[in-house]
């Protein structure tokens, strides 16, 4: 019984992997889950949707590796900071407009609780420190009071809320025990002053309109917690059965999917380096990146710090890019091009990524792609401003158009949306830096860690080298952790990281002219928002 079952939520898919002691990936299955978007902003989920989803995977899983569920130790889950809504016998209650049920979970990137959001900070509550002091939509609170508003009678049907991590743990044990690390990085819960519920502010309900959730010492936010790793319980008769696997086997307290990314990386090729000097980067639709440290540090705009939400005493801290691959996904969807560019990729069975990076060298006169965007920039706050400007309104631009709508100019677009992004996490690095957070090295996992142009860019605009894990599945990996800690076979998470991350290879920023280069496009994307900033005065007619 050394191996251990990583089961991982994201946006679109529910994965699970099986890993041995040493972290290696023995089988992993995917199945897509279903989404609702019933209007702008609104975007549901179905919690009996995703275990169905989970259960095939775990099972799939188990029969490529010709395993029986006694080979299984321990269980970890991590998912998105999603907000479910169950009534007293755990059934679904729903959140959409159309009533159904079944859409029972308020997915992280939805932002129907914007104005939610305002009037909560407009509250200047002592809890918001502990989220750069400005809380996003795209946590739990606002969407609570966005729900007892505008949907009463699921708020009042309702007789439970979760993170989506914790349902997962809780519908695998029957036990009601929150993780930590939903519960502060998303919930307000301060971790520092215990885990039997004296972390809930019960003065910050009551100002933010929903003050029935501190009734019965928060019951139905949750009153016990672990941190991530420690063991809430055993795999139930009922769960077992769903999953393939074997009654009593161990559950560990559960992660944010971001979080599992960087526990399953923070220690790749650490060598003689300081893990509180690594930005652990976690790169698919949108992007987290994520620090930890001995001393809590308050950086603006950036969530944190958080209290043994990663590993055992120590302060985490949160930024991140609402829109990361969405961003990219929709600059080259956007474009005249793309049809003739899936054509051409098609043909020649490669990806448009790999076409553009075709392109762009050809386009190269000199062989140095990244000097291309000299006149072409982009805006990518399409989806606002997670960190550190901590603004859901605002929006995108590119400029430095031309006539151009061919397959060269699309390239350009892509390869400027890359430095935009890089230059988002050049920001947040200088945020915390500012503030006492030391960042020299930036681990990089999730979808973008395989593109080669994204991870270049990176290096060179914020001067930090890049280790990327030869781990296939970071996040799977950091959640096979959990269950092998939980089942005792590593006495604790710093231990697993030790013997599971792997190695992982290494990209150094190339400094000179190229550096230079990239400080100039900084300058712009800096003047570009707040260029959008005086459009918005202007149009307001407040630019006096």
């Amino acid at each position: 019984m050394t191996h251990f079952i990583g089961i991982d939520v994201g946006t679109g898919s529910a994965r699970a992997g099986i890993f041995d002691q040493r972290g290696t990936l023995l089988a992993a299955h995917s199945q897509a889950i279903a989404t609702e978007k019933p209007k702008p902003d609104f975007v549901n989920q179905s919690s009996r949707d995703i275990w169905a989803a989970i259960s095939a995977c775990v099972k799939a899983a188990m029969s490529d590796a010709g395993f029986v569920a006694s080979d299984i130790a321990g269980i970890g889950f991590d998912a998105t900071c999603s907000l479910v809504v169950v009534d007293e016998m755990g059934g679904p209650v729903t959140v959409s407009p159309g009533g159904d049920d079944d859409w029972n979970i308020i997915v992280w990137m939805d932002h129907r609780a914007i104005g939610d959001a305002d009037q909560i900070n407009a509250l200047k509550s002592p809890v918001l420190d502990y989220v750069g002091g400005v809380i996003s939509p795209e946590m739990e609170t606002p969407k609570l009071r966005w729900l007892k508003r505008e949907m009463p009678q699921s708020f009042a049907r309702a007789h439970a809320f979760f993170d989506l991590p914790d349902w997962l743990v809780h519908k695998a044990t029957g036990e009601d025990i929150r993780s930590l690390c939903s519960t502060v990085c998303k919930w307000t819960y301060l971790g520092q002053n215990g885990t039997k519920g004296e972390g809930w502010d019960k003065a910050y309900f009551e100002s933010a309109g929903i003050a029935e959730l501190g009734a019965d010492n928060f019951r139905a936010i949750g009153n016990r917690f672990a941190a991530p790793g420690d063991r809430v319980g055993s795999l139930s008769d009922a769960a077992a059965a769903d999953l393939g696997l074997a009654p009593g086997t161990a559950v560990a307290a559960s992660l944010i999917d971001a979080y599992s990314g960087a526990l399953g990386t923070m220690g790749v090729d650490l060598g003689d380096g300081a893990l509180d000097e690594r930005l652990a980067l976690i790169a698919g639709t949108s992007s987290c990146h994520i620090t930890v440290s001995e001393k809590p540090a308050f950086v603006p705009g950036v969530w944190g710090p958080y209290f043994s939400v990663l590993l055992p005493g120590l302060w985490a801290n949160e930024a991140g890019q609402s829109a990361a691959g969405a961003l990219i996904d929709r600059v080259i969807e956007g474009h005249a091009a793309i049809q003739q560019a899936r054509e051409i990729a098609k043909a020649e069975g490669i990806s448009v990524f790999a076409l553009f990076d075709r392109r762009l060298e050809v386009m190269a006169d000199d062989g140095e792609t990244a000097t291309l965007t000299k006149s072409r920039h982009v805006q990518p706050d399409f989806h606002g401003n997670r960190s550190p400007l901590a603004d859901p309104l605002r929006k995108g631009g590119i400029t430095g158009l031309s006539l151009d709508r061919g397959l060269d100019d699309l390239a350009l677009d892509y390869l400027a949306t890359l430095q935009a992004l890089a230059y988002g996490t050049r920001h947040i690095i200088a945020e915390m830096r500012a503030n006492g957070v030391t960042v020299d090295t930036l681990v990089v996992s999730g979808g973008l860690a395989q593109n080669r142009l994204f991870l270049r860019e990176h290096a060179d605009a914020t001067g930090c080298a890049i280790v990327v894990p030869d781990q296939r599945e970071p996040v799977l990996v950091g959640s096979a952790m959990l269950g092998a800690v939980a089942s005792g076979h590593y006495a604790d998470l710093p231990a697993a990281m030790r013997a599971m991350s792997g190695p992982g290879s290494r990209i150094s920023p190339r400094g000179g002219e190229i550096a230079t280069y990239h400080d100039r496009k900084y300058r712009v994307f800096r003047r570009m928002q707040e260029d959008f900033v005086a459009y918005a005065a202007l149009m307001a007619g407040t630019d006096h």
